[in-house]
């Protein structure tokens, strides 16, 4: 009989130590030999900016990268690199960003994904679904076991992901960006998890751009710069500008009002939609939206705002409504060919699985848009691309010298960024923009909301949807209030100004019809 591993004495009470860690990709050092632990039964944070290394090392102790150099124990145990099955083994489960739930499954097949519960080798469903209602109230969820993943919201479909992560049992649950579709209550729903999680003595490690729930919920908060560590302390140690002169080396004002041109006085609308309906989603939404605006829409997750943006971008065929262009009225979008025919480009909430090819090099990313720009005589130009792609890249504060790398190379605030780009390529005149700054670094989502602002400004119409409720009042200049598929206010910031708990009591209101 095999005697068991022991716990080295420098190990006790770790859940992880990493020594000398290092990842090169191609010559690029995406970690520099960097050294990190994490308590046994704490919250710990790790933030940078994109590209500075924390998703790489949260892939390498996941298991699913394999690191150049350095060694990681978990409980004291060596970890086997590139094998998640065996890093599940040590008790490891990973929620990530990207999500990995199966469309055509039922949202309790996801949670049970890998990990039945069975008996006399028969699965026993009366007991999957007993324990999925049980992690559904413990999470404040209301998802029917039942219901089909691929047609849930993106919130959802994030929920799934955790209540599978929790219900593996596991002893070190890893969190990348856990809350980036989800709306306050659900945030707070998963913060109480977390907690309770952490008073049963699990341990878990998160990486996230929201400063703020980094600062309410972690233990410690690790920082990375440039591949290399730049600061690991308790949470008590930081605050958020201190976070921030971290990660990026100087003060960065966030969620900042810019300044907005006046509009000119009675100028016809770029765009006016009345009576737009999704069956079981929106209902009779009348919008406008002005040359040079920035329409915001405001709501908790689930009021229907992803569905009027898809609605006027054709991706709804079962959606009606009126629609004017310029002052003259068009046939409503069915098809997305129908909505960018009126000059209408959506910028999707999800950039990997709608938005990229992730195979494909940033500069044809964008090109692909309009290819009709980059040929001649039906003979596409590699030189036409990779000026145009430059042009745009510029527009977007997206490095020239990168438009050649493969997107699936790039960090999130990149791919973002080349995102746009793509869709500001297509030449809209209207553009809507679902969660902009998703999973993007502090940096990257001041640049990308100074461009839309910028674009406003030359004329263009932009309607942008956000679960971050301060960055749809900085952005926006009017914002329109959704709930449960209506609309239920409309607040115009030249009037006066609106704040976050202006848009909550409007949304709150009607929900609980007071």
């Amino acid at each position: 009989m095999q005697a068991a591993a022991t716990v080295p004495a420098t190990d006790t009470g770790l859940a992880l130590r990493a020594t000398g860690v290092e990842m090169r990709y191609s010559g690029t050092l995406a970690l520099r030999g960097v050294d990190v632990q994490a308590k046994t039964g704490t919250i710990h944070a790790l933030v940078g900016e994109n590209g500075a290394g924390k998703s790489t090392f949260l892939g390498i102790i996941a298991g699913r990268v394999v690191p150049t150099r350095g060694t990681v124990r978990i409980f004291g145990q060596p970890h086997v690199f590139g094998a998640p099955r065996q890093a599940r083994r040590l008790g490891i489960a990973t929620i990530y960003q990207e999500l990995t739930i199966v469309p055509a499954l039922s949202a309790q097949a996801n949670v049970f994904l890998g990990q039945p519960l069975a008996q006399a080798g028969l699965l026993d469903e009366r007991r999957m679904r007993r324990r999925f209602e049980e992690l559904a109230a413990e999470m404040s969820v209301t998802i029917r076991p039942d219901a089909i993943a691929g047609r849930l919201s993106v919130a959802d479909q994030q929920m799934l992901e955790i209540m599978r992560g929790v219900q593996s049992g596991a002893k070190l649950i890893l969190f990348d960006e856990p809350t980036t579709s989800l709306a306050p209550p659900e945030r707070e729903a998963l913060f109480r998890l977390m907690r309770q999680l952490r008073a049963e003595g699990t341990t878990m490690m998160f990486v996230s751009h929201n400063l703020e729930e980094v600062l309410d919920i972690s233990d410690v908060v690790t920082v990375f710069r440039d591949g290399n560590l730049s600061g690991s302390a308790p949470r008590s140690d930081w605050s958020k500008p201190a976070l921030i002169r971290a990660m990026v080396g100087h003060d960065v004002v966030e969620n900042r009002r810019v300044e907005r041109k006046p509009r000119p006085a009675g100028a016809a609308p770029l765009l006016a939609a009345k009576g737009v309906n999704v069956p079981g989603a929106i209902e009779a939404i009348d919008i406008s939206l002005s040359p040079g605006e920035i329409l915001g829409v405001g709501g908790l997750v689930g009021s229907g705002r992803t569905s009027l943006l898809r609605a006027l971008a054709g991706l709804e065929p079962r959606s009606t409504g009126e629609l004017t262009v310029d002052g003259e009225p068009v046939e409503w979008p069915t098809t997305p060919r129908a909505a960018l025919k009126n000059g209408i480009v959506l910028v999707p909430e999800d950039r990997k699985a709608q938005g990229l090819v992730l195979g494909m090099s940033a500069m044809d990313n964008i090109a692909i848009a309009r290819f009709g720009a980059v040929s001649r005589f039906g003979i596409i130009s590699n030189t036409a691309i990779a000026a145009k792609a430059r042009s745009v890249a510029r527009e977007f504060g997206f490095a020239e010298n990168r438009v050649g790398t493969i997107v699936r190379n790039l960090s999130g605030g990149n791919q973002q960024k080349v995102l746009l780009g793509k869709a500001r390529f297509r030449g809209p005149k209207i553009l809507l923009v679902d969660e902009p700054t998703r999973g993007i670094d502090i940096g990257a989502k001041d640049e990308i909301m100074s461009t839309l602002r910028r674009l406003a400004d030359e004329g263009l119409g932009i309607i942008v949807v956000s679960s971050d409720l301060e960055e749809v009042i900085a952005a926006s200049d009017r914002i329109i209030v959704m709930s449960e598929g209506h609309k239920v206010a409309e607040l115009d910031q030249t009037v006066g100004p609106v704040n976050v708990q202006d848009i909550l009591t409007a949304a709150f209101k009607v929900m609980t019809h007071e």
